[in-house]
């Protein structure tokens, strides 16, 4: 059964990628967006397209490290217009240093802040108010390297473990309430963010195409949202081979990423 369409929707990371994406798919006639990213420019752009699909836009430029900021701007919106939907988009990556040296301990300490930490600061002030009412979803966005770790990318595929298990761990909590909770763990999808990622990229997606499989699965409720299908097999078939064996393979592919220029 599907939900309805969501009235009341907040978006992190909505300047670019699956967030611009995300704001997007939602936007219609009688919807309302908050978007939030870093960059304010980034941020008009996408609620000009998503006003120009019929969407009333509110924007706010904050980084969703800043958990007090992020809070404020979350209950105030909240209260004009009671959320039906929270997607805790906003993720950064890194790898490792020069000359495959280990990553920096900064680098690493920022994708946990922002992409674990500033997803439970998203949704975390409309958890209670979201209980209250005895509806909404929530959406968090986490990646395939959460089922299958990168020893590259050893600080991102951790980070976005931390949110797939503290998203399960959420929606046994709140389903007595009839609050729902999406987990997404996508593959290679086109974003300024993969642009950084210097390798193979097997079955990479637009963000457009992402964004509709989401919204079509977060509306049929579903906890688990993981895709392309076939990575998705081929990481459930190399867990069940001996650890010495996928290791093996993946070191066969080793990853590159450009430095992020905001990190």
């Amino acid at each position: 059964m599907s939900a309805p369409a969501p009235n009341s929707i907040v978006v992190t990371g909505a300047g670019r990628g699956i967030g611009a994406a995300l704001a997007r798919a939602y936007a219609r006639p009688g919807a309302t967006l908050l978007l939030i990213g870093r960059t304010a420019a980034t941020l008009e752009r996408t609620a000009s397209e998503a006003r120009a699909k019929g969407a009333e836009v509110e924007i706010a430029a904050l980084d969703v490290s800043d958990a007090g900021a992020l809070a404020e701007a979350l209950l105030a919106f909240d209260a004009r217009r009671p959320v039906d939907l929270v997607i805790a988009n906003a993720g950064v990556s890194g790898g490792l240093g020069p000359n495959r040296s280990a990553e920096p301990f900064e680098t690493a300490q920022r994708q946990i802040r922002v992409n674990l930490e500033g997803a439970i600061a998203t949704v975390t002030p409309l958890i209670d108010p979201m209980r209250g009412r005895r509806s909404g979803q929530i959406v968090l966005m986490s990646s395939l390297a959460a089922l299958q770790p990168i020893g590259d990318t050893a600080a991102y595929s951790a980070s976005k473990a931390g949110v797939l298990v503290w998203g399960r761990a959420l929606a046994d909590y709140l389903a007595p309430s009839g609050v729902g909770v999406s987990v997404v763990c996508p593959g290679f999808v086109t974003s300024d963010m993969s642009q950084r990622y210097l390798g193979p990229k097997p079955l990479e997606m637009s963000a457009d195409a992402a964004a509709e499989l989401i919204r079509g699965r977060v509306a049929k409720r579903r906890e688990m949202i993981a895709f392309p299908w076939a990575m998705v097999a081929l990481i459930r078939l190399s867990n069940l081979l001996p650890r010495k064996v996928s290791r093996f393979v993946l070191s066969r592919v080793p990853v590159t990423i450009e430095p992020d220029r905001h990190m």
